[in-house]
């Protein structure tokens, strides 16, 4: 198992507008209309990778108790489908189905979005404020396949509470690690 860590951006950076298909709905959904006016959760996931496996419940739970508080979550998957079939978008549907995903989880087929948000690997976090600006980049939390660690999903949490709260996200902010993004040839 790889461990591959993110890129991380300078805080402040805009996000980058998208397009994509989800694929539950079937529905193209952009950055633009899936913006919340508090904060907004871009992660970048997959179905196959083990530490997006290992934190999967995490993100559920996450978005369950942070989108009644204003907060939008949107999960990309940017694989490559050709080389990885299970990430495809027909198997990211069934897995968003399966585990009741509370958020749209739209394929990235062109990798551009991936490219985008320099996304390096899944799950790779980012949350921006209600102009878009972004405010944490990084881990869910600490916990790691292995580590014995609990997945709390305590460093989003934080970044959320504080941005819920109008007040500063601590800067101090530790990269996620997972597995690369699979990049096309």
């Amino acid at each position: 198992m790889a461990a591959t860590p993110s890129i991380m951006i300078p805080l402040g950076t805009s996000a980058p507008e998208f397009t994509l298909v989800d694929t539950v709905s079937g529905r193209s959904m952009s950055l633009g209309e899936l913006k919340s006016d508090v904060a907004t959760v871009v992660m970048f996931i997959c179905n196959h990778c083990p530490y997006v496996v290992h934190v999967r419940e995490g993100l559920i739970a996450l978005a369950r108790d942070y989108a009644p508080r204003g907060i939008s979550f949107i999960a990309v998957s940017s694989n490559d489908a050709v080389a990885y079939p299970d990430d495809g978008p027909e198997k990211m549907r069934e897995e968003a189905i399966g585990h009741g995903y509370p958020f749209p989880y739209l394929f990235d087929e062109r990798q551009d979005v991936a490219r985008a948000y320099q996304a390096a690997c899944t799950p790779d976090i980012y949350v921006f404020d209600a102009s878009l600006h972004l405010i944490y980049r990084g881990q869910l939390d600490a916990s790691r396949p292995g580590n014995g660690l609990p997945v709390t999903g305590s460093d989003v949490r934080d970044a959320l509470d504080a941005a819920i709260a109008g007040m500063p996200v601590n800067p101090d902010q530790r990269p996620s690690i997972g597995c690369n993004i699979k990049w096309k040839k």
